[in-house]
């Protein structure tokens, strides 16, 4: 095992799906990441944790797991069955000038015209709408002292 390694993840035939941390991790803190990825310490052995309902999606639960703790930046190895690395999707059939078509695609689009549009666009900026004139003067109001709560 790499010495830089904080969680090792596997399978055992008694408590199904498991983890473990290193001493290269402070035993709180993992304690606390693993209980927060749905692990629980296993009675009588000491840094070992085992997935709560193993039944319930158990691998992968524990895939999602290893990946939470990855993106956190912890290094991390999984049997291979439950390495998000190993078990990746398999690559997509490469098309030899997939990037020429779809670039091509994409102009001819920009070309053509668009149905939401009625006519061609301006150049020019949309004129202004007029400001409506000052009024010459303002009524004046006079409020009372009933009128506005104060006495005088």
């Amino acid at each position: 095992m790499d010495s830089g390694t904080h969680f090792v993840f596997g399978t055992h035939e008694q408590h199904g799906f498991v983890a473990a941390f290193t001493s290269s991790m402070p035993a709180h803190l993992a304690h606390w990441f693993l209980v927060r990825e749905q692990f629980e310490p296993v009675p009588d052995q000491p840094g070992l944790f085992r997935l709560t309902d193993p039944e319930r999606d158990g691998p992968r639960r524990t895939h999602q797991a290893v990946h939470d703790l990855r993106r956190h930046g912890y290094a991390v190895q999984a049997d291979v069955a439950l390495d998000p690395a190993a078990s990746a999707s398999p690559p997509r059939p490469v098309r030899p000038n997939g990037l020429l078509e779809r670039r091509s695609r994409i102009a001819q689009a920009a070309a053509g015209r668009s149905s939401q549009r009625g006519s061609a666009p301006t150049t020019s900026p949309p004129s202004a709408r007029p400001i409506p004139p000052k009024p010459a003067s303002a009524p004046t109001v006079h409020l009372t002292a009933s009128a506005t709560g104060r006495s005088r």
